[in-house]
């Protein structure tokens, strides 16, 4: 089953807006380049379309996806329960380290949006970069065959 992306936000500061790309280099060994808060461990971060609209309608809102303040949005993919195993995104693999756990900032997007994403990852995964490259909006996401 194949994905794709569906947008791809760069965060210049911390706290600071999440400026929306159509396409992005991720540097290998390092993340998004020119997006702060990345770490050895947490160099990308992936957020699942179709867990987001979940979580947003177990608690009665709508909010616009880059609220979660993740690097790349999929759909067509499921990212629960994937640590370990290596997502294709364009042209450029990413090693899934674990579930990306929401923050109290989620609260300000709408109350109890918290408590839903921790269930079934839903607040995403954050990822390696194994082999750098350009990802594009509309590029296809697929999971590589262990």
């Amino acid at each position: 089953m194949s994905g794709r992306v569906d947008a791809i936000w760069l965060k210049r500061a911390h706290r600071g807006p999440m400026d929306s790309l159509q396409s992005a280099t991720l540097v290998e060994g390092q993340g998004l380049a020119g997006s702060v808060g990345r770490s050895r461990r947490r160099q990308v971060t992936l957020l699942e379309r179709e867990s987001w609209e979940r979580c947003l309608r177990e608690v009665g809102a709508t909010a616009d996806p880059s609220r979660r303040r993740a690097n790349i949005l999929v759909s067509g993919v499921s990212l629960a329960r994937t640590r370990g195993r290596v997502l294709l995104v364009g042209q450029v693999r990413v090693a899934v380290g674990g579930e990306l756990t929401p923050c109290e900032r989620m609260e300000e997007v709408a109350p109890g949006l918290q408590a839903a994403m921790r269930h079934n990852w839903g607040g995403g995964v954050f990822a390696q970069v194994l082999n750098g490259g350009v990802v594009s909006v509309g590029d296809n996401v697929v999971w590589e065959s262990s």
